[in-house]
C-alpha cells in the first residue's frame, strides 16, 4: 500500500469515527429532550400521545384531591384559563404546590386526556414562572378572549 493510499484510508476511518460519534451524541440528546405544552395545546392535539412531555399551567382552585388514608396518590387539574387537563400523580408534592399557583408536571397522556405525571415542579417564589408557562398562559387567555367575542 502506498503512503498516499494509507493516508487516505486513515482520513476516511477518522471521518467515519467522527460521524458515528456525532450520531450517537445526537441520538442521546434527542432521547432526553422533553417539550413543554399548555393545556390548550394538549387539547388541540399538539402534544405527543405516547411520549413524555411537560405540562404547565396553574393548579385549578378546588381540584386537588388526595388519596384516602394519607396515601401518595394525588389528583388535580392544570389549567391555562382556556382549557383544563386532569393530572394523576403518585409521590410527594413540592412544599410550594398550591391551588391557583403555577406548576409544571412531567409525564405522559394516558386514557385519552388524563396526564399521568412522574414529576411535579412548583414555582419557587411569588414572581417566578417559567417563560414557556407564562407565554402559554398569555396565549391561551388571548385565544379564549377572541373566541368569546
Amino acid at each position: 500500500m502506498t503512503p498516499r493510499k494509507r493516508r487516505l484510508l486513515f482520513v476516511l476511518l477518522g471521518l467515519a469515527a467522527v460521524s458515528i460519534a456525532t450520531a450517537l451524541v445526537l441520538n442521546a440528546l434527542n432521547s432526553n429532550v422533553m417539550f413543554f405544552y399548555s393545556p390548550s395545546q394538549v387539547q388541540a392535539g399538539e402534544a405527543p400521545r405516547h411520549a413524555v412531555f411537560r405540562l404547565g399551567g396553574l393548579v385549578e382552585a378546588g381540584s386537588v384531591r388526595r388519596a384516602q388514608g394519607g396515601g401518595l396518590d394525588v389528583h388535580f387539574t392544570v389549567t391555562d384559563g382556556a382549557h383544563r387537563i386532569p393530572v394523576r400523580y403518585r409521590g410527594l408534592l413540592p412544599d410550594l404546590f398550591r391551588e391557583g399557583k403555577g406548576v409544571v408536571a412531567a409525564g405522559r397522556l394516558q386514557d385519552g386526556l388524563v396526564f399521568v405525571a412522574t414529576e411535579v415542579l412548583a414555582k419557587h417564589d411569588e414572581n417566578y414562572m417559567p417563560p414557556e408557562a407564562a407565554a402559554a398562559l398569555k396565549d391561551a387567555r388571548k385565544m379564549h378572549e377572541e373566541a368569546v367575542k
